[in-house]
């Protein structure tokens, strides 16, 4: 990284408009800035043959050169597979659906590469995550000005350290303000897409990808009396709710209504569906063995708040109870398709309290086969 002089402020750069304008943001601030593009993954080419970290980085050069600042890469690709990649593998082994983005915050933005730049003497570390915080007493992480864009909900795993050296510059303004700005300052990716998916897979056919890691148990997929409807190609490839992709529809011996995947069988490999969504589906509560609390521990014993089981979802409200390092979550209405692996992540107004993977439901109605 070079002999960096005590003071300034690293910026994780992924190549997209988000982290440009937060450069750019600190550097009219007055911040000695320099750009850190991180590379998390080894693998060159996706399946249009085209190297996406290699595009992103010249994306980084040509943003930085705009804004004046030096700008390096980090190779984070070990940590990210032992920490991350092989959790989210474990997950799936398990029929579960994790969520690598909150996991890549918690263990790789917010600790290697934060150990990282605090290494270099970088005074903080910034993003271009749409967050607020709030260091008037400890750290509070508050949702974002633009609530469509808000991602407090992947950065529910950070504690009051890893929070006290960081800054989300953008988390002010408008994703449209961000484009703005990017395009009266000249910034080349102004215009760029934002990315999508998990980010090791990105644009790529997500049960190609998977097939590659965990070989495939195909099955038997039966509904709630446990009549066989079809075969499935092994149940990590699906997700509780998921309704696209089952390749039964158009049957003649059913309602017509959409078939809905309603839960899995590991011991005996077998995927349950449903047609149209009926109490299956639906849950009443939850129990998470391990909350972060991003204060250090919860409001209360016991407290109401609301609650999201997947990003993007509003709001709901429900009553948590502690219950040692984990909480029982149970919901004012039924939810649904709430998942396993997924995180519950707890809200009381604009601020995130913190959040844990969920890992048991109550069903509204038990599924026995």
């Amino acid at each position: 990284m070079g002999n960096l002089h005590t003071g300034h402020v690293v910026v994780g750069m992924s190549g997209g408009v988000d982290s440009a304008v937060a450069a750019l943001l600190l550097k009219r601030q007055g911040h000695d800035v320099v750009g850190v593009f991180m590379k998390n993954w080894e693998e060159e080419d996706d399946e249009t043959g085209v190297c996406t970290a290699a595009s992103d980085f010249e994306d980084v050069k040509s943003v930085c050169a705009v804004i004046g600042i030096p700008y390096y890469t980090v190779n984070f690709a070990r940590e990210y597979r032992d920490r991350v990649f092989s959790y989210f593998l474990e997950e799936y082994a398990r029929g579960r659906t994790p969520n690598p983005d909150v996991l890549c915050n918690c263990e790789i933005k917010f600790r290697a590469f934060l150990d990282f730049a605090v290494s270099t003497g970088a005074e903080t570390l910034a993003t271009g995550h749409y967050a607020r915080l709030d260091k008037s007493d400890g750290v509070k992480l508050l949702r974002a000005r633009d609530l469509s864009k808000d991602q407090t909900y992947f950065l529910a795993g950070l504690t009051q350290d890893q929070l006290k050296n960081a800054m989300f510059p953008i988390g002010e303004l408008q994703k449209s303000e961000v484009r703005k700005l990017a395009q009266e300052s000249g910034l080349s990716n102004a215009a760029k897409k934002d990315s999508t998916g998990i980010c090791f897979i990105g644009e790529r056919n997500f049960k190609q990808f998977l097939m590659q890691y965990l070989p495939a148990q195909p099955g038997d997929m039966v509904d709630e009396t446990g009549r066989v409807i079809a075969k499935h190609d092994g149940l990590m490839y699906y997700t509780l709710g998921q309704r696209k992709g089952l390749g039964i529809g158009g049957r003649s011996d059913g309602s017509g209504e959409s078939w809905f995947v309603i839960g899995k069988d590991l011991g005996r490999n077998l995927l349950i569906v449903q047609q149209g969504e009926q109490d299956e589906l639906f849950s009443l509560s939850l129990h998470a063995e391990s909350i972060n609390w991003i204060a250090g521990k919860p409001p209360a014993d016991q407290f109401a708040c609301t609650a999201k089981f997947r990003y993007r979802q509003p709001d709901q409200a429900v009553r948590v109870r502690a219950e040692g390092a984990g909480a029982h979550v149970v919901f004012d209405a039924p939810q649904r398709a709430v998942t396993p692996g997924q995180w519950v992540v707890f809200y009381q107004g604009e601020e995130c309290l913190g959040g844990g993977p969920i890992d048991r439901v109550e069903p509204k109605k038990p599924i026995r086969i």
